[in-house]
This record gives structure tokens, sequence and C-alpha cells, in this order.
């Protein structure tokens, strides 16, 4: 008999590449077997196949702190993170962060109001918004080494698990996985990876979700 406490998931997956062929892309298509097969609803930001516009105008920056306002032309992205709780991040890691597209995303919807709530006259400091996720996963491919990367301080992981992670829920599952030195990656550190993927997912979701593993994309892209 499903568990009650996953079958109610409510996942929200934004994906983040360019490419519908690339590696990423088998990451994805196996985060959201997972979830399916779990019982989880399911939503997915494909943020370059919507074609989502990362960057602030003069009037959203002059305008950040006007709530709600500030959310005008982002409403169906904020909705949907209002919506979940469970926030999963697939992406390529490009200069040791976020691609562009991607932290646009986060400058864009996760906004004060809608991520945390800004100082105020009983406050002296933000304070979290994202109380409702429960869950945070972040999935990654890197062209560096995993040595490298610590040296460098890993930007876009800690974005991520540690910056939205502390607006999220107290005592929240994570779940992190990235393949390190893909531009000379192969066959089967691909599938390797991939294994580790499904690992990480049903930790995040909370019991072993049996999925059959998709095809390790063998035309890699560089840097992704």
């Amino acid at each position: 008999m499903p568990d009650p406490s996953v079958t109610s998931m409510r996942a929200l997956v934004v994906f983040c590449h360019p490419c519908t062929e690339s590696f990423n892309a088998a990451v994805r298509d196996l985060v959201l077997a997972k979830l399916t097969a779990a019982g989880a609803e399911v939503r997915l930001h494909d943020l370059y196949r919507r074609e989502f516009r990362p960057h602030l105008t003069w009037g959203e920056w002059k305008g950040y702190l006007a709530c709600p306002d500030n959310q005008r032309g982002v409403e169906d992205e904020v909705a949907d993170v209002r919506w979940c709780d469970t926030l999963i991040f697939v992406y390529p890691t490009w200069w040791y962060g976020l691609p562009a597209m991607l932290k646009g995303w986060l400058d864009r919807v996760l906004l004060p109001d809608v991520a945390f709530l800004m100082p105020d006259g009983q406050n002296r400091t933000i304070r979290p918004a994202l109380r409702h996720i429960e869950r945070l996963g972040v999935f990654t491919t890197c062209g560096a080494s995993w040595l490298v990367t610590q040296i460098v301080g890993a930007p876009g992981k800690r974005t991520l698990l540690r910056g939205v992670g502390f607006l999220c829920k107290r005592g929240k599952r994570t779940a992190f996985a990235a393949h390190y030195l893909m531009d000379s990656s192969t066959g089967d550190s691909r599938a390797r990876h991939l294994m580790r993927v499904s690992r990480q997912m049903d930790r995040l979701i909370g019991r072993p979700i049996p999925v059959p593993l998709p095809e390790p994309r063998t035309a890699v892209v560089a840097a992704e």
C-alpha cells in the first residue's frame, strides 16, 4: 500500500540546460520517473523551453520590494513555488556556479514575500518564507574535478543547498549528486552517476522507488 506521506508529495523540478539530448536531460528523466512512480504530483519548469527571461529589468529592480506587485510577470512560477513541498534543481555547473538562466530564475522568482520576508519594525534580519518545502534536491554536472570544485568553494551548490535551503523547512530532507570531470566522462561513469542519482532520489522520497535507469547520453556536450 502506498505511503500517504509519499503520495501526497508536490514536486517542482527546475531544469536548466539548452540541449534536449544532454546528459542532464537523462538525469531529469530519472528524477521525474522516480517522482511519478512514488505517486507524487509533479510540475516541471524547463527554463530554456519556456524561454524564461533571466534578467531583472529596471522596473523590476526598482519595484523589487513592492509586494505583491513584484510578482508581475512570474505569477505562474511563484504559484508553483508556493504549491510545492519538494523542490529539485537539475542543471550543469558552469564557472563553478549556476547557469545564468537558473540564477535569473532565483532572482526573479524567489522574491520578497515569496521566498523570504524583509526586515521590518520587529525584525532586523531577513526571515525564511519557504518553510512549506520539506525536501530539497540538487543534481548537477561539473567540468572540473571534485578537488578543484572544493578549492573554489562550490558556489552553485552552496547557493542552493545553503542559501535556498536556509529558507526551507527546518529538518528538511536533502539530496545532492554531481558528476565531476564531465568533459572526460565515459558511458560507464555516466551510468554510475545515474545510479547515484537514483539512490539520492530514494533518500529524498523516503523509500526505494524501483524504476528503469535511462540510457546515458552518448553524445556529451562540452561543459554540461
